[in-house]
């Protein structure tokens, strides 16, 4: 049987499902269960939600003969990831009134909100929507949110990048109105033809699709683990096209050779906005076409051009572009990280960049993040944007209102959480994973803020306390933290255990590689103070960590 004709079942309930609406509408209104139908819950992710449940509280349901306790995940879609102070004001209302209270900002530059109920499924949305705040297409096999150089002091060019971000995800939304029809009570669309996709059709993409844009020189996206990356070329202080590369994804299976992480390869550079669209455009039709719809392990664009090979790939997306990729671009990344603290940028205005650990703001621990944010917001004198590190930049202070803003900040306590955090706290990534996700295999965002606290003593042993070594944990080998691209990367294989990755590069264009299977803590620290205490000894002038350990890695071969 070809792999046209064996289809997997989740392409089925695609082409099946009457524009995604599926039978979204019937779930919504069973009440003896807190899920939906198997088949919407394939569905629902196109409207940027995910079913869940707390799987702390399993075995206790269980026990008591209940279902599980299932909730909602609701993820909006924030190209370059950008809030108004109003809207601020408004997410805070509804994650208190209808979630867990915790705003969680993701690794894709935008923020979701967990343990929504299915009742409440259709009012959180509603109230989105009166922020002028949507969820489409923030999950399921379609383009995610696009992310941008964050930070508009990193460049005068950002806002040029910025607003390439909003047009790329203008250009890749779904045509469908079901979004609307089942969350906002529009009317059901009766001409069918108003639906016709041209880009989607009625099969969408085999896979989820990620696209990101870098301003040289900050690499704070991470722009080579998507499946489309946009480089900004700057000569004479102005862009003037951008180098586009494909075929990234970090994601991968246990004990599954034929999966695997992979960086994005460059294609070539283009010197226009409408070219850069268009070659968007159509590389997303070539994966739309080409991608294995059969096993959606081996679906992602980075296995497309794998299988076809770089030049088949390029030519084809040449062919239907109508135009061919110039040769690639120089530019140079010299760093990957948040700008912490104050910065200004070209036009007078100031940008804060506070800490947020693994993106959860909330207030615990005697720490008031989420309620100094707010007050923040309450003021209507800045904005709020994300990074794709999970970090919040208080935005857009004009000169005259900094002083205020300021005195917020240290009035409840974010200020010198920011400053007393060490440089390798405030350079870690970690996924959700337990104890919602239903994918994890151990610990991520709870855990790795106690490891990090046990490995800081073997950092101030060898002084390394405020060296800028990246750290990233995902509960499964599924990349949500980007634990591949990291100097040092966990990867979850059981409750406690994970895999241990060194010798990716600081900059994010090198994979790390496997070091150690299936290791605890006491293993993890022995292993890290073995590791730093050659670090010291061995390195070269100016090596980092993760290029010292991957020059390790060839030479222990």
């Amino acid at each position: 049987m070809s792999a046209k004709d064996n289809l997997s079942p989740v392409e089925k309930i695609k082409t099946s499902s009457n524009g995604l609406r599926g039978t979204l509408k019937e779930s919504l209104l069973d009440n003896f269960t807190g899920a939906i139908r198997e088949d919407d819950q394939n569905l629902i992710k196109f409207h940027g939600m995910y079913q869940q449940d707390d799987r702390d509280r399993r075995e206790e349901r269980v026990g008591k003969k209940l279902e599980w306790l299932y909730s909602f995940m609701i993820r909006l879609r924030l190209p370059g990831g950008f809030l108004t102070s109003d809207q601020w004001i408004g997410l805070n209302e509804i994650a208190g009134d209808h979630s867990t209270g915790t705003i969680k900002i993701t690794t894709r530059q935008t923020i979701q909100l967990h343990g929504i109920l299915k009742s409440h499924l259709k009012p959180t949305i509603q109230a989105f929507n009166l922020q002028h705040l949507d969820s489409i297409a923030a999950c399921g096999d379609v383009n995610r949110n696009v992310t941008c150089t964050s930070n508009p002091s990193e460049s005068p060019l950002h806002k040029e990048a910025y607003e390439l971000a909003g047009k790329i995800s203008e250009l890749c939304l779904p045509k469908t109105k079901a979004y609307y029809d089942i969350w906002i009570d529009d009317e059901l669309v009766v001409d069918r033809k108003a639906e016709e996709d041209p880009l989607y059709q009625d099969r969408y993409l085999p896979r989820k699709l990620k696209i990101g844009i870098a301003v040289p020189p900050n690499n704070d996206v991470d722009v080579f683990i998507n499946d489309i990356a946009l480089i900004a070329i700057i000569e004479n202080d102005r862009i003037v096209g951008y180098n586009i590369a494909a075929g990234g994804g970090l994601g991968s299976t246990h004990g599954n050779e034929a999966t695997y992480a992979r960086l994005a390869s460059v294609l070539g550079f283009l010197d226009t906005e409408e070219k850069v669209l268009k070659a968007v455009y159509e590389i997303i039709t070539v994966q739309r076409d080409f991608g294995n719809r059969s096993d959606r392990k081996l679906s992602r664009l980075k296995y497309t051009i794998d299988k076809l090979g770089i030049e088949q790939y390029r030519a084809e997306v040449e062919k239907r572009c109508g135009f061919s990729f110039e040769p690639a671009r120089a530019y140079k990344f010299e760093q990957r990280k948040d700008r912490y603290g104050w910065v200004q940028n070209h036009e007078g205005k100031w940008f804060y960049t506070l800490f947020v650990e693994h993106g959860r703001v909330v207030d615990e621990g005697g720490y008031p993040l989420k309620s100094g944010l707010l007050k923040i917001a309450e003021t209507g004198k800045v904005n709020f944007r994300f990074t794709c590190n999970q970090n919040l930049i208080i935005s857009d202070v004009s000169e005259n209102d900094k002083t205020e803003i300021e005195q917020i900040l240290k009035e409840y306590g974010i200020f010198d959480y920011t400053e007393k955090a060490s440089a390798l706290r405030k350079n870690s990534v970690a996924c959700v994973a337990f104890n919602t996700c239903s994918l994890a295999l151990a610990e991520g965002q709870r855990y790795l803020p106690s490891l990090v606290t046990k490995i800081e003593p073997l950092l101030e042993k060898y002084g390394l306390f405020e060296e800028d070594i990246t750290i990233r944990m995902t509960g499964c080998p599924n990349g949500c933290g980007r634990s591949p691209n990291a100097e040092i990367g966990f990867v979850g294989t059981a409750y406690g255990k994970y895999n241990l990755h060194i010798g990716g590069d600081r900059l994010g264009t090198r994979l790390n590689t496997k070091y150690k299977d299936n290791i605890g803590e006491d293993e993890i620290l022995k292993t890290l103070d073995e590791l730093f205490g050659r670090y010291v000894q061995e390195k070269e002038t100016e090596e980092t960590f993760g290029d010292f350990s991957y020059r390790y890695l060839q030479i222990t071969k």
